[in-house]
């Protein structure tokens, strides 16, 4: 049974549908590098299942984690889905023997990739389908006219509700819209990672999400004093700070802060309910 407790940003209209500004991202349910099954697959279990209990109704996800493993768990441990819980997924590349991540953008790729998506998560449409592009942390340049085409015509055949766009810039986003409605962008930001201040501004305005990737610094943990004096001074850990600095940033920016533990997502929702007042935000701006 859903929680009443109110999870912290409140709801974001994506689409036709309300979700979570507090979402949940599933990739560490995979094994180590994200690849391979997770150690404690019950634990895997447990934490998509207290997401829901907590009242997160917005999941983020792909078929290339593991390649396959966590699409599996979430239908293991959540189908029959809740009415109003949204699983957003993401394509583009695929996984080989290595663990690598190859990219995958050609048409028939997409289309076979959002097939694997819907069979393996038990839907019949996928809510939202993010294309992936760009390299790990930044946006490349070039046209994305034909895989995102490739979408926009699986979208038209009722296979995907809304469209997003993942590790894009501002030109790769209007040359998207040119073709189909963008509902939201996953991008890399974080508060030492600003890079898209304006573009989250610009979103705003249009009504688009913006979903940030790697909120403590990704791979390389975001060191700084500031942040550790920030996080000392209120009694918080310093991924409390950062998720609530970014809930308040913008309106429109979704968190999907991934954990393999029930224990730490509980922690999460309850660090991102800081309340940073003007001072603190502008100690914490001055990271970048």
């Amino acid at each position: 049974m859903t929680q009443t407790t109110t999870l912290p940003g409140g709801t974001y209209r994506l689409g036709d549908f309300a979700v979570t500004r507090f979402g949940y991202g599933a990739m560490q349910l995979a094994g180590p590098h994200v690849f391979g099954p997770p150690a404690d697959r019950p634990g895997a279990v447990e934490v998509l299942r207290t997401a829901v209990e907590l009242g997160i109704n917005h999941i983020d996800t792909s078929d290339y984690y593991g390649p396959f493993v966590t699409n599996e768990i979430i239908r293991d441990a959540l189908h029959p889905y809740p009415r109003d819980l949204h699983l957003v997924t993401k394509v583009g590349a695929r996984r080989d023997e290595r663990g690598a991540w190859p990219v995958a953008r050609s048409p028939e790729e997409l289309r076979r990739q959002v097939h694997d998506n819907l069979g393996r998560l038990g839907l019949d449409a996928l809510d939202v389908v993010n294309l992936r592009m760009g390299g790990l942390q930044d946006p490349e340049p070039g046209s994305i006219a034909e895989p995102f085409g490739a979408l926009a015509e699986l979208r038209e055949q009722g296979l995907i509700r809304h469209l997003g766009l993942s590790t894009v810039n501002a030109e790769q986003i209007a040359e998207a819209q040119s073709i189909a409605p963008v509902v939201c962008v996953q991008n890399f930001y974080n508060l030492a990672n600003r890079g898209d201040d304006r573009l989250i501004d610009d979103l705003a305005a249009q009504g688009i999400a913006y979903v940030p990737y790697f909120p403590l610094g990704g791979f390389s943990p975001l060191q700084s004093g500031t942040l550790t004096a920030v996080a000392q001074r209120l009694g918080a850990t310093p991924m409390a700070v950062a998720l609530a600095w970014l809930l308040q940033r913008s309106p429109n920016i979704l968190l999907i802060p991934g954990t393999s533990k029930a224990a730490h997502l509980r922690a999460n929702v309850a660090g991102a309910s800081l309340v940073l007042d003007e001072a603190t935000v502008k100690q914490l701006d001055s990271i970048a």
